[in-house]
């Protein structure tokens, strides 16, 4: 896909990169004590020796060492980089190091000055280390596939909504995308989702080809008395189990690379389905990574620097007062630098091998988009460095296309996107759980806070490497045995609060909130991607002098600015007559609430409504009475709702927060600036950017199980056999 490097601009690059070498060299002599240069002379010397051994000798030493660069995560590869320092200032006159431990420092320090200034000059050296180390390594595997029929590399942007990417190719923030599409390569296609649109939801559909009976990232299942959260390990392999045929989109020898769901990859790392029952030690997937000398390094310093730029994006804002803005810890600077960073270098490190290996299809999520705009707002300063930091790797995983063994088509994509507003607590004074439990009068309204995407991500990784029978492995499983729940890491505290765990007596591990008529404490804010959500016990009570759960009253969760209430003590699925008998006061207070655009709820007499303050949809009968609620979400609107009426799992009431399309805000049920889950703006509308020569429909495709059809379509016609049998869209051009 890119046009091969001149031998002049290779041999002008090299020169480049030996004289930054040089020069963070000679000031790293300046400024340790325990290593000297006589000189700019001694310092070319040096940088090319070192660069000499790491480009004839590092390769072998690195296939052959790799197992103890797993083991150390990276230490070993920094510990014989110190070694190459000191052989180095043996070779040439006018260099001493006083002992190994300085030739480390001096290779942090190298990595730390040359990676700044390489950064501003846009050169990368890592190219080479993948050709060299990692397709080697494959090869000695017996796992190279050579062959002429292309590749497809599927890298989802999480939250990218299709208008915030098309401002970006325009305005320079995606500068690789933007030359795809400009050169003619490429085209950027809208696609709308489904009324939930989140990841778990769209994975499912996009992945798999049905998305059934997901009504939102969590919901309260009354059949199993519990709830069901899409990014927690176990309930993620439920859901797998559900939709799954076999034959998702990445069954024929597939890779999935940080993804929700497998679509049937036989080769998956850091996936929420497969955490739990992979056999494939996880080092060997992280072999690019850990082949580059100075990668640990890079990461660990990339990170801090994420960290700091995190919190003094937010200091600004808060100094600026931008409104809405929402408060940002600094544990959450933590998990941005590893949504941002260490996540994004890992599976980068991953996708580039499967290519070299020559893997037929590869799915991948990049979640740092999504996750800043979470915190920062979807077109923020620092979330659009972010993006434009995810197009740097897509120009990384371009150039690795040039040296793989089989042709590959790059296809970027997104989810979902991202609706930005102040949320429902800071426009009216309180949460969707403290209107709920005010109007319906209830003792028991249960929520918890969990959810985070990225720290989720971390735990899946933890959880992945302590399956491993290393010493690595023991050393996770030790220092996280109290996060964890029957093997699952959970560094929120909540192992278990979705996946089904029976709850323990102080109310389960779900950070659970809790209030009433009778002065309970209202719960405080709930910050974080993942927001509320009904935890499957709480209260504990004693029945014949066994300790038991019980249920909470209601139960109400959220997805951005999708409510989802369930009356978990009801069997079956309320109606409104039912509930307006239970709690005569609650449908009245969510109808008319200026924050609420409408409410779905099943009457006994007249089918499926979609109730606002000024009119109902009666959705089985296709009509309107009095001004309809869902006309400002779009002409699918009554469609999706109606279709989430059907679902098995749908709650007793699903509530959309008001849409206000003159400034494209909802109001969020999470203290979250950019939030997705539900209708309204930008989140319900995502892109694809693909190869011009696949087929596209002539209209927007609607749904994940659509775009689904036409990605198995692409693969049936470039001739990947197992898709042939596959429903899918024409065939390519």
């Amino acid at each position: 896909m890119r046009p091969q490097s001149s031998r002049p601009r290779v041999a002008l690059r090299a020169a480049v990169v030996l004289l930054l070498d040089a020069v963070a060299l000679l000031a790293l002599s300046q400024l340790r004590d325990g290593f000297e240069l006589d000189g700019p002379g001694a310092a070319l010397g040096m940088a090319a020796i070192v660069g000499l051994i790491n480009a004839l000798v590092w390769p072998l030493v690195a296939r052959v060492a790799l197992p103890l660069n797993v083991l150390t995560l990276g230490g070993f590869a920094l510990a014989l980089n110190g070694v190459v320092v000191v052989a180095a200032t043996l070779i040439i006159p006018g260099a001493s190091i006083d002992n190994w431990f300085d030739g480390i420092l001096v290779t942090i320090g190298m990595t730390v000055i040359t990676a700044l200034v390489a950064s501003l000059l846009a050169i990368h050296d890592d190219e080479s280390w993948y050709r060299n180390v990692v397709r080697r390594q494959a090869r000695r595997r017996g796992e190279v596939i050579h062959s002429d029929i292309p590749g497809v590399v599927l890298c989802e942007i999480d939250g990218l909504a299709h208008e915030i990417a098309a401002r970006a190719l325009r305005d320079g923030t995606m500068p690789n995308l933007s030359r795809w599409v400009r050169d003619g390569g490429h085209r950027l296609e809208r696609w709308e989702t489904d009324w939930s649109s989140q990841t778990g939801a769209c994975q499912a559909g996009l992945l798999h080809g049905s998305n059934e009976d997901m009504p939102a990232f969590r919901w309260w299942e009354k059949d199993r008395d519990r709830a069901i959260v899409t990014n927690h390990p176990r309930d993620a392999e439920e859901l797998e189990r559900r939709h799954s045929d076999g034959r998702g989109l990445l069954h024929a020898d597939g890779a999935s690379r940080a993804n929700i769901l497998s679509g049937d990859a036989p080769h998956s790392m850091l996936t929420m389905s497969t955490v739990l029952r992979r056999r494939r030690p996880i080092g060997r997937d992280y072999a690019a990574y850990f082949a580059a000398p100075y990668a640990v390094a890079k990461t660990l310093i990339a990170s801090i620097a994420e960290y700091a730029r995190e919190r003094r994006a937010a200091a600004r804002e808060r100094r600026r007062d931008v409104r809405p803005r929402i408060a940002r810890s600094r544990t959450y600077a933590l998990v941005r630098a590893w949504a941002t960073v260490v996540q994004l270098d890992l599976q980068i490190a991953s996708v580039v091998a499967d290519m070299l290996a020559g893997r037929p299809v590869v799915y991948t999520t990049f979640l740092a988009y999504d996750e800043v705009a979470h915190h920062s707002g979807i077109e923020r300063a620092d979330t659009l460095a972010v993006l434009a930091k995810v197009d740097r790797q897509l120009a990384r995983i371009e150039a690795a296309a040039a040296d793989a063994p089989r042709p590959y088509l790059l296809v970027v994509l997104s989810d979902h996107g991202q609706s930005q507003g102040a949320t429902f607590r800071q426009r009216y004074g309180l949460t969707l759980e403290e209107l709920v439990r005010e109007a319906g009068g209830a003792h028991r309204v249960q929520t918890d806070s969990s959810g985070d995407e990225a720290l989720s991500y971390l735990s899946a990784g933890l959880t992945e490497m302590a399956r491993d029978e290393t010493a690595t492995a023991r050393a996770v499983r030790t220092a996280t045995r109290r996060h964890s729940d029957d093997g699952v890491v959970d560094l929120e505290g909540v192992a278990g609060a979705g996946a089904g765990a029976a709850p323990r007596e102080d109310g389960g591990g779900a950070a659970t909130r809790e209030g009433g008529d009778e002065g309970g404490e209202p719960g405080g804010e709930v910050g974080g991607p993942g927001g509320e959500v009904g935890g499957p016990g709480g209260e504990v009570g004693e029945r014949g002098g066994a300790v038991e759960p019980t249920l909470p009253e209601i139960s109400v969760m959220a997805s951005g600015c999708l409510g989802l209430i369930s009356f978990p003590r009801e069997p079956g699925r309320l109606s409104l007559e039912r509930i307006a008998e239970l709690y005569p006061e609650l449908l009245p207070a969510l109808r008319d609430h200026p924050g609420i655009g409408f409410v779905l709820v099943r009457s006994d007499r007249e089918g499926a409504l979609a109730i606002g303050a000024e009119g109902i949809n009666h959705l089985d009968a296709d009509r309107v009475e009095g001004a309809d609620p869902l006309a400002p979400f779009g002409p699918h609107a009554a469609d999706h709702v109606r279709r989430t009426d059907g679902f098995a799992h749908c709650p007793d009431l699903v509530v959309n927060s008001t849409y206000w399309p003159a400034i494209g805000e909802v109001a969020a049920f999470e203290e979250l600036v950019g939030s997705h889950g539900g209708m309204g703006g930008g989140q319900g509308y995502p892109f694809v950017c693909f190869p011009a020569g696949l087929a596209w429909p002539g209209t927007d495709p609607v749904g994940a199980e659509a775009v689904h059809r036409i990605m198995a379509g692409w693969l049936a016609a470039l001739g990947h056999a197992g898709y042939a049998e596959r429903e899918s869209a024409p065939p390519a051009a």
